[in-house]
């Protein structure tokens, strides 16, 4: 199969996540922070080392401040839920946001009573910033926003709103689960509170992992609350983190698949102009000269990630990728993708879009020989 569905989860992955998860499974077993013996130290020590790496690797200051959750989406809701709110806040986020950052926005705005301002982006950055800075209010509490579409691969300019949110005294959180893993993303350089991302996207770790990283001391409410492994005498939550904010067993196993993942990313010698953009700009390059299809988000002349998304014509976009399923055996993502903001702002919620996302282990072949097959499909179309 060609798999041209990595903005959902890369496959495959480094050899060494795996053998590091089998490892920890086989030879570990215990649970981090839950005793004194070995294998439970062994286990703390698997989990410390791959905050700190982390840490390292996108900016954030302090190691007890990384913490684990299952994906990108518990992060973020960790994030916007854990901040405390009041009636009359006020919130700014952008319309090509993923329902992991809309839904909790929309479950605070029906429970406290905020407001949200929706800022549309098209690709121009002087009229984003003026709409940004237009729709601050004095009790703007929150910018939240996606660092890269995952419908279009569009970035969207986070430095510049990241100064505006210091500039303004506002936190700042992005969703970086398209771009960890593509670009370089320095939470202190780039003056970004707080940072969410999935291991299992463009870091190529595994499912069932993910990070919200929290730098300067910014107070969270934990949105979930138990066992933390220590301070066991206290009904409370513990007050000290990453306790506070972590409650039942991590993934271990998981957790030692990511440390690797974080490993091989570290030690790419492509990490500021990955292959994969390379691959992607070819594939954007050729649906772009088949006549009947639609390309959608940045040319191939702009910075994108290594996500397309386009149409056939006016033909369904799940029909299209059960076609390529079945007669081509090529894997895309077809239909809404959990962003149906984006879809209203590319007027695109009823045919939905095709969307072909590669990573560093796609190739050339391989985006030829999807190119070749939309062109049948397409002439096949056009024939009727």
């Amino acid at each position: 199969m060609i798999y041209f569905d990595q903005a959902a989860s890369s496959f495959p992955k480094p050899p060494r996540v795996g053998k590091e998860m089998a490892e920890v499974i086989n030879s570990v077993g215990a649970n981090p922070g839950r005793g004194g013996h070995a294998l439970a130290r062994k286990a703390a020590e698997i989990i410390n080392q791959t905050r700190v790496k982390a840490s390292k690797l996108f900016g954030c200051s302090n190691p007890k401040r990384a913490l684990f959750y299952p994906n990108a989406t518990v992060a973020l809701n960790q994030a916007i839920k854990g901040l405390s709110w009041q009636e009359g806040d006020h919130i700014v986020t952008t319309s090509f946001e993923h329902n992991s950052i809309r839904r909790p926005l929309e479950y605070i705005k029906q429970k406290y009573d905020v407001s949200i301002s929706f800022i549309q982006w098209n690709g121009n950055i002087e009229t984003f910033m003026n709409d940004i800075n237009e729709s601050i209010q004095l009790n703007t509490k929150l910018i939240t926003m996606t660092h890269a579409s995952n419908v279009t691969g569009a970035l969207i300019p986070i430095e510049e709103a990241t100064k505006v949110a210091k500039e303004n005294d506002i936190l700042i959180l992005v969703d970086a689960s398209q771009t960890a893993g593509h670009l370089p993303i320095n939470m202190k350089e780039q003056g970004i509170n707080m940072l969410a991302f999935p291991g299992h996207k463009g870091l190529l770790g595994p499912q069932g992992t993910g990070m919200l990283l929290v730098e300067g001391n910014i107070d969270l409410e934990p949105i979930h609350h138990g066992g933390t492994g220590a301070f066991s005498e206290s009904p409370d939550q513990p007050e000290q983190w990453p306790e506070r904010m972590e409650s039942g067993t991590l993934n271990t196993p998981g957790i030692a698949g990511l440390y690797a993942a974080l490993c091989a990313y570290e030690e790419r010698e492509d990490k500021n102009v990955p292959r994969e953009t390379f691959l992607i700009n070819r594939l954007y390059e050729g649906l772009t000269e088949i006549p009947g299809i639609i390309c959608y988000g940045p040319s191939s002349n702009e910075t994108r990630m290594p996500i397309v998304a386009f149409n056939v014509k006016n033909v369904d976009s799940q029909e299209i990728a059960m076609i390529l399923d079945t007669h081509y055996d090529i894997a895309v993502r077809a239909g809404l993708h959990c962003s149906p903001l984006s879809h209203e702002t590319l007027k695109t919620t009823d045919q939905g879009v095709v969307r072909a996302s590669l990573s560093r282990y796609n190739t050339e072949k391989e985006v030829e020989v999807f190119i070749q097959a939309v062109k049948e499909i397409t002439a096949a179309y056009h024939e009727l």
